[in-house]
C-alpha cells in the first residue's frame, strides 16, 4: 500500500472538537428527523474514527455503530497518533466495507458491469472477501462473503444493509481525510 502523508495531530484534533460540537448539538435535537440532524449523528462514525486513530477509543467492527453519545463526551486529553500503517490498513478495510455496501445497491440496480474474469457478483465479492482477508484487513470470509451481523452480508435485511453502508461510508471518508485525500473535509474523495 502506498504510504501518504498524515495530516498533523493538530489538525485531527482540532476537527474533532468541531465534529464533536456537531454531534452534541445534533444529539440535543433528537428525536428530530431533520436531514441535517441525521446527518450529524451518522458523522458521530467519523468522529469516533478520528478518536480511534488518536488512540482514545477503540474502533468496533463495520457492523456495529459507535455510540453517539459516548463518542460526543471523550476528552481530547493526551491524544496519540497511530502510526500511518496502522492507519493506512484500516482505510483500505472501510474501503472495502464501502465498496461491499455500494456493489449491493449497483447490483440491485443492475447498474454495473462485471470485470470480464467473473461470471458473477459472488465470484467477485468471495474473490474480494478473500483478498482482503489475505491482506489481514477483513476477518475471514463466510461463505463467500463479508460477514456482518452474525450472518452473510449478502442477506443482510435493507435496515442492516443501510446502517453497515452508512459506518462504512462516515468510517472511510474519515481516514481518507486523515489520509491526505481532498484539499477541506467537505472534498474527500470516496471512490470504492
Amino acid at each position: 500500500m502506498p504510504r501518504r502523508k498524515l495530516r498533523s495531530q493538530g489538525e485531527v484534533v482540532a476537527w474533532s472538537r468541531e465534529l464533536a460540537d456537531e454531534l452534541r448539538a445534533a444529539l440535543a435535537r433528537l428525536p428530530d428527523e431533520d436531514p441535517a440532524v441525521v446527518d450529524a449523528v451518522w458523522r458521530g462514525e467519523a468522529l469516533g474514527t478520528l478518536l480511534w486513530a488518536l488512540q482514545l477509543v477503540e474502533l468496533p467492527a463495520y457492523d456495529e455503530p459507535f455510540e453517539p453519545e459516548e463518542v460526543a463526551a471523550v476528552e481530547l486529553e493526551e491524544p496519540s497518533l497511530r502510526e500511518a500503517e496502522e492507519i493506512e490498513l484500516e482505510r483500505e478495510s472501510a474501503r472495502l466495507w464501502h465498496w461491499r455496501a455500494r456493489t449491493t445497491e449497483l447490483q440491485a440496480r443492475g447498474e454495473v458491469e462485471l470485470p470480464e474474469r467473473f461470471a458473477t457478483f459472488d465470484q467477485l465479492i468471495a474473490a474480494t472477501a478473500m483478498r482482503g482477508f489475505e491482506q489481514g484487513v477483513l476477518a475471514a470470509p463466510i461463505r463467500g462473503d463479508f460477514r456482518a451481523y452474525g450472518n452473510v452480508y449478502r442477506q443482510l435485511t435493507p435496515e442492516q444493509h443501510a446502517e453497515a453502508h452508512s459506518i462504512a461510508l462516515e468510517r472511510h471518508h474519515a481516514l481518507n481525510w486523515l489520509c491526505g485525500e481532498g484539499s477541506s473535509w467537505d472534498d474527500v474523495p470516496l471512490d470504492t
